[in-house]
Formats: C-alpha cells, structure tokens, sequence
C-alpha cells in the first residue's frame, strides 16, 4: 500500500471543479502539503495507507473559503461607528481612530482574532489591505495560513508611511521579503481613485507589470465617489484607471456598485476581476454590484467580507447566501446565481483574481491541500437533498470542524492549532478596554 499523510473520508467531496460536482462517499490522500488523489472511499481505503485518517461521515469536503477583500487589523474596531454612511463613517470616526491607535501591536493582535474568527469559519487564504503589512505578514506566517499582504499606498500620511515613496519603498521590501514564501504573496493595495493621484498610480503600474503582482483597490464603491471624481478629474474613476493603464488583468476592484452597462462591458474586455463584498455594501447602503451582468459579460468575480467595522463580521458563509439572494432580487430572476456559482465566488474565483488559481480555491491533484470540513449532519441542515445547496443556503460557519492549510491541520473539531484562543480574546478585550475610554 502507499504511504501518504492524511487520508479523509467523506460523506460527500465538492472539489468545484467541475462545476457542480458532488461526489459521494469519496475520500481525499494528502502528501508533503498537497493534494495527493481523490477517489472513491472504497478504493483508497485498499490503496493508501496513511498516519492520520479521518472519517468524516456525516461532512463535506469544500476548497478552503478565500476572503478575497479584508482589513484584518481593523477587528479591533468591530462596532465602534455603526449605522453610519460611508464618507461619515471613514472621515469622521474610522480615520480618526486609525491615527490614535494603529500602531504594530494594534495590527499584530487586530490580525490574529481576524485569522482566528476567519479559520473557525472555514477561510484559508485572505487577501488583505491595510498599513503594517508586514504584521501581518508575520501573524499569517506563524499561524500558517495562506495571505496576499496589501502594499498600501494613500497621499496622505498615517502611521506607516509619510507620502507616497515611502509607502512604496516599504512595500516594496516587504515583497522582497516574502517573495519565495510558500504561503504569503504582495499585492500593491492603492486604497482608492479618490484618496491616490495620479503619479503614485502610474508608478504601481509599472512596477506591479515588472513585479507580476495583483493591484487591489476600491473602486466605485459609492454614488458620491464616483460625481467626486467626475468633478476633479472630468472622467468617472473607472475611466481615469483606464487611461492611467490599471485597468487590467491584475486588477482587483473592490465594491464596483456603481456601473454603467458601457462599463461592465470595457472591465470585461480588460480582463480586470470584481471583488463583490454584499453585506459591508449593504451595511454602508453603497449600493448593488450588478453581479449577474458582470458574469455574463464574462468578468471572474469573487467574493470578500470587507474588514469587520463594517460588516461586522469575517464570515463567508453568510456572504455566499447574500451574494445569491442579492443578485437574484436585483436581476428580478431566481434562477440567477445559483448556489454552485456563489461557492465558486468564495473559492476559485477568489485563487483567480490573486493568480493562485494553479495552487488553491479547488480540490484538484497536485494543488495545496486547503481544505475545509462542514458537518452538515446538523438540525440546521436537515433533510439532505442537494448538499451545496445546503452549504450556502442553510450552513453557517459555526459547522465548520475542521480546515487544513497546505495539510498543515489549523482547525481540529472546531479548536484552533496555530493560534492561542483565549490569549486572542483576552488581547481583544484590553484593546476594547483602551478604545472605549475615548470612543
């Protein structure tokens, strides 16, 4: 018999792709951290042995969630300015924050409770935004799970960097530094059209093209964003990134509520990627991503939950349902986004639009081993007719029991591997105690 890690049996493996797959009483062979063969229970039960072997019996075999949108230092900031429009709630209470408290200690722990809530929820790669990037980088490197660190970049001074060299410089050295990491990638992470001009844009450009990277920004996120950049630049912000040459196939635009139809059809042709965020939009009252007319034009849209001050949670589950439910009352067509698509969303479309595609976001041989568990065996999930309709219309990801990350067991039956839970909670807790004195 051959020997591999791990082997796990499932009562059902969705590996994606194909799409729409289910297969039923399959297990999965993992080797040095990838995945080794996907077969039939029966059939890897005669061929491999393995040291650890887990019957999952009542559970599905997912790709690992990838949060395609965070700040995860901003945990820290869960609830402190609700209810608030966007423009209010960033300029009057989120940056003032910022500039009094973020500091390396804030993002180092705000990071960890972001990684604990997302791996508790099945996430096992997020593409993050956010300064002190290489606190983040050491937090996911040390918990184990797989990031694309945020190269930000903004006109105006904050902690990390004073003007827009500096925060280049910076980001450059953290790619550097992470360049031959088997887990973290860089991203050049301009925060918005409205908040970078136009040099500091044209340099991402160029190095993003010389440095093979992703550039991920918000774009079009509100109405008043996008008469703001018309009124200083003449052009809708879309426009503009498209004469600056950002509009590309390394572009990830966060948000994109606000499109024309003209629009959707240039993006498309630019081969540029959407990150749709539904529960921060509609939490901020941004408005709609058109979704079903992005996808029909052929734009890879994935998903994210945006940071947790204003979602105010880090939980993919709940963003494939809204993600459905959205684009099928918007479309007026309940047939539009099916659950198999929105899981897609918050897997392979996420790998894709980071150039991860060939390494994770689908139970594939040969690909990292990031794998999610859900025991659908629950009350909640009851009767069973078709399990991935089950999983983003009726799980939640509080039936998450276990996630591995390149094989590396992170969550074991619902317990945290890599990180200290109650160190987490009670870093939290002393950080809520010193923001809440000046709130």
């Amino acid at each position: 018999m051959e020997h591999v890690d791990t082997l796990l049996h499932a009562r059902w493996i969705i590996p994606v792709e194909p799409d729409n797959a289910v297969f039923e009483h399959h297990s999965l062979a993992i080797k040095d951290g990838r995945i080794h063969a996907l077969l039939p229970g029966d059939e890897a039960r005669r061929r491999f042995q393995a040291e650890v072997v887990l019957e999952l019996t009542e559970h599905a075999l997912i790709p690992g969630l990838i949060n395609a949108h965070t700040h995860a230092a901003m945990s820290l900031f869960r609830g402190l300015a609700d209810d608030l429009p966007l423009m209010e709630w960033l300029n009057n209470h989120i940056w003032p924050a910022e500039g009094a408290w973020v500091n390396p200690e804030f993002v180092r722990d705000g990071t960890q409770l972001a990684m604990a809530e997302m791996l508790k929820g099945g996430v096992t790669c997020f593409n993050d935004m956010y300064f002190f990037p290489d606190e983040t980088a050491q937090a996911a490197h040390e918990a184990g799970m797989r990031a694309m660190l945020g190269m930000i970049l903004i006109d105006f001074p904050t902690a990390w960097a004073q003007d827009a060299e500096e925060y280049v410089d910076k980001g450059l050295k953290l790619h550097d530094h992470y360049r031959n990491h088997p887990l973290i990638g860089t991203a050049f992470a301009p925060h918005a059209p409205y908040t970078v001009s136009d040099g500091p844009l044209q340099r991402v450009r160029v190095l993003a093209d010389e440095l093979d990277v992703p550039i991920h920004m918000h774009v079009h996120e509100t109405a008043a964003e996008v008469q703001q950049g018309v009124e200083q630049h003449g052009v809708r912000p879309l426009q503009r990134l498209e004469k600056l040459g950002l509009t590309t196939p390394r572009l990830l635009g966060v948000h994109m509520t606000q499109l024309s139809d003209a629009e959707i059809n240039a993006y498309a042709r630019s081969g540029a990627h959407v990150v749709h965020c539904p529960e921060s939009n509609l939490k901020l009252a941004s408005g709609f991503c058109p979704v079903h007319k992005l996808l029909l034009a052929g734009v890879n849209v994935a998903l994210g939950t945006d940071g947790a001050a204003s979602n105010n949670d880090l939980d993919m589950f709940a963003e494939m349902r809204s993600a459905a439910l959205l684009a099928k009352a918007v479309a007026q067509d309940a047939s539009v986004l099916p659950a198999h698509l929105a899981l897609r969303m918050a897997t392979l479309n996420g790998a894709a639009a980071l150039g991860l595609a060939e390494e994770t976001g689908s139970l594939r041989t040969g690909k990292a081993a990031d794998i999610t568990a859900v025991h659908l065996g629950t009350i909640e999930t009851q009767p069973l007719y078709h399990p991935i309709s089950q999983l983003v219309y009726a799980a939640g990801r509080h039936q998450v029991s276990d996630v591995w990350v390149a094989g590396q067991h992170l969550l074991k039956e619902g317990i945290l591997t890599s990180l200290d839970e109650q160190e987490i909670l009670a870093k939290a807790r002393a950080w809520q105690e010193k923001i809440k004195k000046y709130d």
